[in-house]
């Protein structure tokens, strides 16, 4: 059984987060301080509340202390963030992820107890800049310092081709998964022949990455 899951702060980070929670199964528990937010999500989520995160008794008294999954999302306001990741904590809750918007944010979030910080506004910019520096690109992942995974059409001179034909190792990329339709292949084979509807999936440098069609 998938693990319940507390998401605290409904902005659109939180909201997206607790549907998609919702959508891979888990039961969600929606929090914000804000009422009308609170009805928006409340008939798409598990059960949703108002209250106030920071204050510690207001949580308990909804049983967050019993989740072992907890997200941190509040918006606009890095001190209720600190407040309630570290009244979290406090509970006993396992696992806490929180939302930070500048690097001292999520050193304070660090320091009081947060598993793990998220910087979702720098991390989107980021890869909309991969987007804009490798040809047909739709989504980029950053893997570490140099490298990411890359989601992409086929360049138009892939097109009918394998990817033995292509080489890709010659651009030092390692094709991870190939979508075509609904249809999955992960470590597709060589012999594979691309058409101009699929989306390949690539790992590598990013400097390889941007001499994608070039």
């Amino acid at each position: 059984m998938k693990p319940s899951v507390l998401v605290v702060g409904l902005g659109r980070f939180g909201t997206a987060a607790a549907l998609e929670l919702m959508a891979l199964g888990h039961e969600v528990l929606a929090l914000d301080r804000d009422e009308a937010v609170v009805n928006d999500i409340a008939p798409q989520v598990t059960h949703a509340a108002q209250l106030d995160a920071t204050d510690e008794s207001a949580l308990k008294s909804v049983g967050a202390g019993e989740f072992e999954l907890a997200i941190v999302a509040i918006s606009g306001a890095p001190d209720a963030s600190i407040f309630a990741t570290m009244a979290l904590k406090n509970l006993g809750v396992a696992e806490v992820i929180a939302k930070a918007a500048t690097t001292l944010h999520g050193a304070i979030l660090e320091r009081v107890g947060a598993d793990r910080v998220v910087y979702a506004e720098k991390e989107m910019g980021e890869r909309v800049a991969h987007s804009l520096t490798i040809r047909g690109v739709s989504d980029y992942l950053d893997v570490a310092k140099g490298f990411g995974i890359v989601k992409l059409r086929p360049p138009e001179p892939w097109v009918g081709r394998s990817l033995k034909d292509i080489d890709l190792g010659r651009l030092q990329l390692s094709p991870v998964a190939l979508l075509r339709g609904r249809e999955v292949t992960v470590n597709p084979p060589r012999d594979v022949v691309l058409a101009a509807t699929d989306e390949l999936i690539l790992l590598g440098r990013d400097t390889q990455l941007e001499q994608i069609g070039r």
